[in-house]
């Protein structure tokens, strides 16, 4: 029997566009820089894993929560939780820029049309990095402050 890792689904059943992860690999190198497909594979296997690991630890969040979707903040937490803090910032600040690029499409239907100059998308950007770290730090100080109060109860 398989292992089964995710409801219904056996592990060889997961996985991501090959063709476009190694593209993603590609362009992230330098040109001269070529990659065995054995470590290709690999990196894509270690990619997988990681958002495995990202979407247990967010449902664990949510349903510590008691809430039965997991939500964008959600994932910030498990980021947070599994020692990946440092990503925080530019995780949602491409969660903002899909919510934008979203907005532009037929399913969105919000967005008005009107192109952002560059000093705007920019601006834009510094307020959604300002915005994650408001709330990056908000939620450490409120952990760090149930931790300080639950060690006031153990005195």
């Amino acid at each position: 029997m398989e292992p089964m890792d995710i409801v219904g689904k056996s592990k060889e059943d997961v996985s991501l566009p090959k063709a476009t992860m190694f593209k993603i690999i590609k362009e992230m190198l330098p040109p001269d820089v070529r990659v065995a497909r054995d470590a290709q594979d690999l990196l894509v296997e270690c990619c997988v894993e990681f958002i495995n690991l990202i979407s247990s630890e967010s449902n664990e969040v949510c349903s510590r929560e008691d809430k039965r979707t997991i939500a964008p903040e959600h994932v910030l937490k498990a980021l947070e939780v599994l020692g990946f803090g440092e990503y925080i910032e530019e995780v949602y600040a491409a969660y903002e820029q899909h919510k934008l690029d979203t907005l532009d499409s037929p399913k969105g239907g919000k967005f008005s049309g009107a192109e952002m100059t560059e000093e705007e998308a920019l601006a834009e950007q510094q307020r959604m990095f300002a915005e994650a770290r408001a709330r990056m730090n908000n939620g450490v100080s409120s952990t760090q402050k149930q931790s300080d109060s639950d060690r006031s109860l153990e005195s």
